[in-house]
């Protein structure tokens, strides 16, 4: 029998020891909406696993939930960071520990949400750090990046580590000089690195949000023209008023890099309303790449918003099975 989701808190921490919920899947496939039904489910406080929601002044084109939705539920990583502070997967894995920890210790769950698969992967798995910095190695190939572009470097780390370079934006510049940095002290590809083993004392029990390719797409290009018509544009321009540079690390993502453009004159809104749709669809498309290369997802199919409810109370009935837990053991 499935339960309501509307059924009230029905488990605590101490039935569940360290196990974790994580809800993940693409963008737009309706994480926010359904992990507030799980998390009043389930008595959670959510813990956002987005790399950009945890910046202030960066509403609309991250999605985020509205401060209404954050009154219904408590959320952590969520308007804590000014977009001009730097913030990595890492850092992010070591304090999500800690809010986790915390949460715990009030008996109440927590339930990890985002469609940031490094960032999840940093939370529950550990993430490699790897090597110190080398100052006089990193000024050299951001020279080189000034002199030959991203697309070149890309190209290198391409030779060197295909599996990191596929997870990479080009624009993505900082986490390209860091793997090519790592392969240059250490002689070996920062993704080989990276699957070290690392203690971490949490049991994730992962459920995915699965659409029809079509539907997602479709969604996808729904979620755009909203963002366009609840100030996407306005929230870029104020950004900048703030003094915020459109170089920030913080604004290199599908959205702000367009938007700014329009601002810019660059290109026509037209033209980068097009550009949003395309390239949040090839976002979506590397996310779900990446996603169904972890075989601890459980992929929970949604046809419809109207299914959010009974697709809700399907991962909170999987949750406290137990079944995720005895799995990874």
């Amino acid at each position: 029998m499935t339960k309501s989701v509307d059924a009230g808190p029905v488990s605590s921490s101490s039935d569940r020891g360290r196990t974790v919920l994580v809800l993940t899947g693409p963008t737009a496939s309706g994480k926010t909406r359904i992990a507030l039904l799980i998390a009043r489910n389930l008595d959670a406080e959510i813990v956002s696993a987005d790399s950009r929601q945890v910046y202030k002044y960066m509403d609309v084109g991250t999605a985020k939930p509205s401060p209404e939705e954050r009154q219904l539920v408590k959320h952590h990583f969520v308007d804590e960071l000014n977009p001009d502070q730097e913030f990595n997967a890492g850092e992010f894995g070591k304090a999500g520990r800690k809010i986790i920890d915390d949460i715990l210790s009030r008996h109440k769950l927590p339930l990890v949400v985002g469609g940031s698969g490094l960032y999840i992967r940093s939370l529950v798995d550990g993430f490699f750090e790897g090597p110190s910095a080398d100052k006089t190695l990193r000024r050299a190939l951001y020279d080189r990046l000034k002199v030959e572009g991203h697309q070149a470097l890309l190209s290198e780390l391409r030779k060197i580590d295909p599996v990191s370079a596929s997870q990479m934006l080009p624009a993505n510049t900082r986490r390209i000089v860091r793997a090519l940095e790592v392969h240059q002290l250490t002689g070996t590809p920062i993704s080989e690195l990276q699957r070290c083993p690392v203690k971490i004392n949490l049991v994730p029990c992962f459920a995915g949000l699965l659409w029809d390719r079509k539907l997602l797409y479709e969604r996808i290009n729904k979620r755009v023209d909203n963002m366009i018509e609840h100030g996407l544009v306005e929230e870029a321009k104020r950004l900048q008023s703030r003094g915020y540079s459109r170089t920030l690390n913080a604004f290199q993502t599908v959205g702000y890099k367009e938007a700014f453009d329009y601002v810019a004159g660059y290109i026509t809104c037209e033209r980068m309303v097009d550009l949003i749709k395309q390239n949040s669809r090839r976002f979506a498309k590397r996310q779900l790449t990446w996603f169904r290369r972890d075989n601890r997802i459980r992929w929970f199919g949604v046809a419809d918003e109207d299914d959010f409810p009974k697709v809700a109370s399907s991962i909170s009935d999987y949750f406290l099975s137990g079944e995720a837990a005895e799995n990874f053991e």
